[in-house]
């Protein structure tokens, strides 16, 4: 069973356009509501495969009334930390190039009271979990460290952890020592302090990310595949997409994919690329199906194309 902790979820309202013009009015040409933060499209997408999740989600307010809706429409269970605030709206807007713009609202801000019940609430389903799968952004009255402090009580109930997360607290998470840690070309740049202009300086940004105290890496790099660096070797994953519909929770796919495929070497990393490549080919924040997979078009390989440059 795979956990996921979503500190921050949101309402993600996507609008499909013919073209973003700022300070026009535009008629969407496609329209989708979905629950959405990162820890809940992992969810979303281990149900899709047919595995079994629960999503733990800080819920308060009209829209987090409806996320709550809509996951049990989608029979994810869900265990609610009420909040006294309401939950963030999203909205992204898609043109039909794949140019996605997006406008992620800050979110509410958590008492003490609420942090701790959202701790107690991992406490009380990690033992049952293989994986605790903690992602997303962190609300206001979060420090950095309270991911490190996640994680540390998650491995005291023996359970693995995989982390999704960007800016302060990526690093800050690290004394926790996670398992995995899921970063984009963006995040692991940002985590490392420089531009990252190859797959080689990917590579090298994951071994300090790894030396610093990440188990392994898995590193989506976009158009340009993924990364799988952990003790037993170094992996490099891609597969060709023709159509980029939308690649809102893309990565939230790879690490479903990956976590349900094991969590480890290269039959692992080999169902986030494919998870990752069907995810893109979807519109809005819409998980792939095993339908909607192609394995065959995968390729993973220890050859690491290190000079390969690193899409903008």
């Amino acid at each position: 069973m795979i956990l996921t902790v979503t500190p921050n979820p949101s309402l993600d309202r996507t609008y499909e356009v013919p073209a973003l013009e700022r300070g026009e009015v535009l008629r969407a040409t496609g329209e989708r509501v979905d629950p959405g933060g990162k820890g809940v499209n992992v969810s979303r997408a281990v149900a899709a495969a047919g595995h079994r999740t629960l999503a733990i989600v800080p819920l308060g307010g009209a829209p987090g009334a409806l996320v709550a809706e809509l996951l049990a429409a989608q029979d994810i269970p869900v265990a609610p930390v009420p909040l006294g605030g309401h939950t963030r709206s999203n909205i992204a807007v898609a043109e039909p190039d794949g140019t996605l713009t997006k406008i992620n609202a800050p979110g509410p801000r958590l008492t003490p009271g609420e942090s701790e019940a959202l701790l107690a609430a991992v406490g009380t389903h990690a033992p049952d979990a293989d994986w605790v799968a903690c992602c997303g952004s962190l609300p206001q009255g979060l420090a950095p460290a309270w991911y490190a402090d996640l994680v540390t009580r998650v491995h005291g109930h023996g359970s693995r952890t995989a982390l999704d997360t960007s800016g302060p607290s990526l690093p800050a998470a690290l004394r926790g020592r996670p398992d995995v840690v899921k970063p984009n070309a963006q995040e692991l740049a940002e985590a490392v302090g420089r531009p990252l202009a190859t797959v080689g300086d990917a590579l090298k940004a994951a071994d300090e990310l790894r030396a610093a105290g990440a188990g392994a890496v898995l590193a989506s790099l976009g158009a340009d595949g993924q990364l799988l660096v952990c003790d037993t070797g170094t992996w490099y994953g891609h597969a060709p997409v023709t159509a980029v519909r939308s690649d809102v929770g893309a990565g939230d796919a790879s690490l479903a994919g990956f976590l349900a495929a094991g969590g480890r070497g290269p039959d692992a990393l080999a169902a986030a690329v494919a998870h990752g490549a069907a995810a893109v080919s979807l519109p809005g924040s819409q998980m792939p199906t095993p339908a909607d997979l192609d394995p065959s078009s995968v390729t993973v390989t220890t050859d690491i194309p290190l000079d390969r440059a690193l899409s903008a």
